[in-house]
């Protein structure tokens, strides 16, 4: 059995020791056990509509765009549809394609009043390799954790 105590302790610390201003950063394993563990717990993936698409994405996720396809503008309903869509008490983690917008939504939804926002590092299709493709180097997709083609 995992110890989610101390798992949301080792992301705590992870954020105190980067300075984030988000209760924590988990690696997409991390945010997995998580999911299953917390009865509070919502994977809110905030990539655009076309990834969702096109990549593919996490079954269940509650699906919020930071910024929208292909302009990469702010959403700027984004709290409003996070406030609809999810509790304020609820362990959110946040996850984007590589672990950028994820972070900036980690740190608006904190700003809002969520207590428990959490980045899922590596994202979902993680860093590029040696021959510049995602998914296969790091992230959810490459951890061999469930996702679905879009």
């Amino acid at each position: 059995m995992v110890d989610v105590t101390a798992q949301l302790a080792q992301a705590a610390q992870r954020a105190q020791a980067a300075g984030l201003p988000y209760a924590g950063a988990v690696t997409p394993e991390e945010a997995h056990t998580l999911l299953n563990a917390l009865h509070n717990a919502v994977l809110v993936d905030v990539r655009t509509q076309a990834e969702w698409n096109f990549v593919g994405g996490v079954p269940g996720a509650v699906c919020i765009e930071w910024k929208s396809f292909p302009g990469m503008q702010p959403n700027p309903d984004f709290l409003a549809q996070l406030h609809a869509r999810v509790p304020s008490d609820a362990h959110v983690l946040f996850l984007c394609r590589s672990g950028a917008r994820s972070h900036d939504a980690a740190i608006a939804a904190t700003a809002a009043g969520y207590t428990q926002c959490y980045n899922v590092l590596e994202g979902f299709e993680g860093d590029r390799d040696a021959h510049g493709h995602r998914g296969a180097l790091n992230g959810w997709q490459a951890a061999g954790l469930p996702w679905q083609q879009g």
